[in-house]
């Protein structure tokens, strides 16, 4: 197969050769390498060569080729963000297509015209292409395994050869994308392609609040897999009734050779509490494992157990060891149409999250995720809504481990294709009803489900962000319901398509409401809980008047509590040459038109991660219902 650039104007082609999404969980030859490092896991970070073209047609076609002569390409770091490299145009926006007023594009397939528009990104002026490339050698423990790339995270659109051959496509920005390099790989002087182009009709479901980027911005890693591998890990566990006991269902995918599995749970202290052992390849299944006494796992006590469980080939050599926290916890949206965690009643103390470094943009680092928990644990907050798209790996765990709650956010928001200068007028909204765009956005759903399924501290998978609502968003909570029913489901744009509000969100879900609109809501015999998806808009002096929020929580039992927008300003260190210091610059400062100005700037922390008076407000609220 070739790769075709035509790829980037039908919605329908969004993932070619790409592998299934699968759990997140890590594998590592022994129990010593925990603390190592898995020697089957080896990190492409780092400086790669790279070339950047302002159009498609500019860019150098035949740049795979094993040897093509990159001596006039650049040098950029990976993961990073193209245009903080000095490339292209950095640009924020909320609502409205960075191309509006520039180019005409209507999303493929709408307006009652069952076709695509020839050119629409693979031939645009404004679809800026970075091309990279990185020659590696194989270590010793690679050499004759299977051998799996894992791009974490690339914006927007992804093509991929190995020593020339093509590889795959992917779009989907922030969920990972890995691809089989087996058939041609080498034990020395692999050439690693990677084309990212800026926009393809992704961009039409990828319309958030935010500043727009493109490249390869998180982790890129090779992987070794063993003979027998574990590829997909999923935890069920299951409290009864009583919360002082439970069952515990487990099933692996295990790939290659057919293998023996032993399994072993160990509580917090480190004791032994079952093991077992089968034998097989495809999907094994653990017999049920009871558990006569629980530790539930809840923001004030986050208890996790050790599950573990290792590989072994038909001769009993160790092939992998697969080791994953879980924890038992209940959610229930009882015929009292209030939602409770472990038999008490949700209230949500929350905050939209995005993914932000004032130096390096959404390329953030284990050290600010961990700053931020900080941050969320020290001023009472005790959910964090990953606005708008799935976020980091660690992140999951470290909410886990933390006790944060989490509403898991699919990678999609259209705003601009229903929303027209304030105006609700979607005539070519997406997905939609559409049958074209069906695909994509239940694909998402599968990656954000199967990535991060077996993590606690999700309570609720939202659908996306501010895309109206439709068939298509219909069926994405359907895929949830059939795959998990350990959780219930989020999505605020249904608001403007009451006759689907009972085939979409289990939650009465909307933005910035009024208080006294929310008595009137509980009060006229509501079929659903209520949620403050955003509330607050923390921008300038705002957030005054959160007791008249909090006092809800008193008097209504079906008012469960909301998340601020936002936690962190989205701001960029410049340095200025007149004052001869670095500045925060936010939204418009980067002669960028059009923008959405200042209006990046509306978290609890400026950019830099020192909280602003209104987190003082917040802890307090946020305290009185702990």
């Amino acid at each position: 197969m070739q790769a075709n650039l035509q790829w980037l104007d039908d919605p329908e082609v969004f993932r070619v050769n790409q592998l299934p999404a699968h759990s997140d969980h890590h594998y590592y030859h022994d129990t010593a390498e925990f603390k190592t490092g898995s020697r089957f896991i080896k990190s492409l970070n780092g400086a790669w060569r790279f070339n950047f073209a302002k159009t498609p047609a500019e860019r150098p076609v035949d740049f795979y080729q094993p040897d093509f002569d990159a001596t006039d390409f650049d040098t950029i770091q990976v993961p990073g963000h193209i245009e903080l490299d000095g490339y292209g145009q950095i640009q924020y926006i909320n609502t409205l297509y960075p191309w509006e007023g520039k180019i005409y594009r209507r999303p493929p397939y709408t307006l009652n015209q069952d076709q695509l528009t020839p050119g629409l990104f693979s031939d645009a002026a404004d679809n800026t292409v970075g091309s990279y490339l990185k020659t590696f050698d194989l270590d010793d423990a690679f050499k004759g395994q299977r051998i799996i790339i894992q791009f974490q995270g690339v914006e927007e659109a992804l093509y991929v050869w190995l020593n020339g051959h093509f590889i795959g496509y992917a779009e989907d920005s922030f969920t990972p994308s890995e691809f089989d390099l087996t058939p041609y790989i080498q034990d020395q002087g692999n050439v690693l392609a990677v084309r990212v182009y800026k926009r393809s009709t992704a961009a039409f479901i990828e319309d958030q609040d935010m500043f727009r980027f493109s490249g390869i911005f998180r982790d890129v890693n090779i992987l070794a897999e063993p003979a027998s591998h574990i590829t997909d890990l999923d935890i069920r566990p299951v409290p009864n009734a009583n919360l002082k006991s439970g069952e515990l269902n487990i099933t692996t995918k295990v790939t290659g050779e057919p293998a023996t599995l032993a399994l072993t749970v160990k509580d917090h202290d480190g004791r032994v509490l079952t093991s077992q052992t089968q034998t097989g390849s495809g999907s094994v299944t653990f017999d049920t494992m009871l558990f006569d006494q629980l530790h539930l796992w809840s923001p004030q006590t986050p208890y996790l157990y050790q599950l573990t469980i290792e590989v072994y080939d038909a001769d009993h050599q160790l092939l992998e060891v697969v080791p994953y926290q879980f924890g038992f916890r209940t959610v229930e949206l009882r015929d009292d149409k209030v939602i409770y965690v472990n038999n008490k009643r949700l209230v949500i103390n929350g905050v939209n999250r995005h993914e932000w470094n004032a130096h390096t943009g959404r390329v953030i680092s284990m050290a600010d995720m961990r700053a931020d928990i900080q941050t969320m644990l020290a001023n009472n907050i005790n959910a964090d809504r990953t606005c708008h798209y799935p976020d980091q790996l660690p992140w999951y765990q470290l909410c886990d481990e933390a006790g944060i709650y989490l509403m898991a956010e699919n990678n999609l928001e259209s705003h601009g294709s229903w929303q027209k200068m304030g105006a609700i007028e979607p005539s070519y909204n997406v997905p939609g009803d559409n049958p074209h765009w069906l695909a994509a956005v239940i694909d998402r759903a599968r990656s954000n489900y199967e990535w991060f399924k077996n993590h606690p501290s999700i309570i609720f998978w939202s659908l996306g962000n501010e895309s109206y609502a439709g068939e298509d968003i219909a069926a994405m909570q359907a895929f949830y319901k059939e795959h998990d029913d350990s959780r219930l489901v989020h999505y605020e744009g249904v608001v403007h398509t009451p006759e689907l509000k009972d085939r979409i969100s289990d939650v009465e879900s909307r933005m910035y409401e009024k208080p006294q609109n929310i008595v009137a809501y509980l009060e006229d015999n509501p079929t659903k809980p209520f949620l403050d998806c955003e509330y607050m808009h923390d921008m300038g002096n705002s957030l005054g008047g959160m007791q008249s929020y909090n006092d809800l929580i008193d008097k209504y039992p079906m008012y469960q509590g909301g998340f601020i927008w936002d936690f962190i300003d989205q701001a960029l260190f410049v340095h200025d040459p007149i004052t001869d210091q670095d500045v925060l610059r936010y939204g418009g400062d980067f002669d960028e038109r059009h923008s959405d100005y200042e209006f990046s700037g509306d978290g609890l922390m400026f950019a830099d991660r020192t909280p602003k008076p209104a987190m003082q407000e917040v802890k307090y609220y946020y305290g009185l219902h702990k």
